[in-house]
């Protein structure tokens, strides 16, 4: 007797495993939450690596050609701060290639080719550089700390003068401790074109 009630209480419990293990798989599953809004213009959109923390050691490719960081500029004028990347460059013979980094507020990364500037001088509000007109868009003074291979000293002042053109151009002056001016041409790398690789 008492065999046949632990037998028909065990088969009870069985059925109502049964039954249960049913209902749960029947149950809709619950649908997937949707996606969360995000920036179309945030810079993990527009480049392969965040250039923000790019550092020396790092290998970057643009336009089919790969470049190594050799080293970093950090530039801090009042709350506004910025990059500058020394990229090494055995493929362009005697010319000095830089990466700059900047969000106002949106990501900006410009390529940088040194220009050989001769007596040009900034100072005036245009300038016709290679048949381009430029507008002279800022000047300031930063204060800056190096990092790797850059060609300036650990820390100091650089002044600067920048110059908008069309079509993501730009020229920019720049004089280290009160040294002589160096200019750069400069072209904004578009959105899908970069690649970075961290170093080690």
């Amino acid at each position: 007797m008492v065999l046949a009630i632990v037998l028909a209480l065990v088969a009870l419990l069985v059925a109502l495993v049964v039954v249960l293990i049913v209902v749960l798989s029947r149950r809709s599953p619950a649908p997937p939450a949707p996606a969360a809004p995000h920036d179309p213009f945030a810079p993990e959109q527009s480049v392969a690596g965040d250039p923000r923390a790019l550092k020396a050691g790092d290998m970057v490719e643009y336009l089919g050609t790969r470049y190594f960081v050799r080293g970093s500029l950090r530039l801090r004028e009042g709350g506004f701060t910025w990059s500058e990347h020394l990229l090494d460059a055995d493929t362009i013979e005697g010319q000095k290639v830089w990466l700059s980094v900047e969000e106002d507020p949106d990501l900006e990364v410009v390529y940088w080719t040194e220009y050989e500037i001769g007596d040009l001088r900034p100072g005036a509000k245009t300038i016709t550089v290679e048949g381009v007109e430029y507008r002279r868009d800022e000047h300031g003074t930063a204060d800056y700390t190096s990092e790797g291979t850059t060609g300036v000293g650990n820390v100091g002042r650089v002044e600067y003068v920048d110059y908008e053109g069309p079509g993501g151009r730009y020229l920019s002056f720049e004089q280290y401790g009160g040294g002589q001016w160096e200019a750069g041409l400069g072209e904004r790398v578009p959105a899908g074109t970069m690649t970075i690789y961290p170093g080690s």
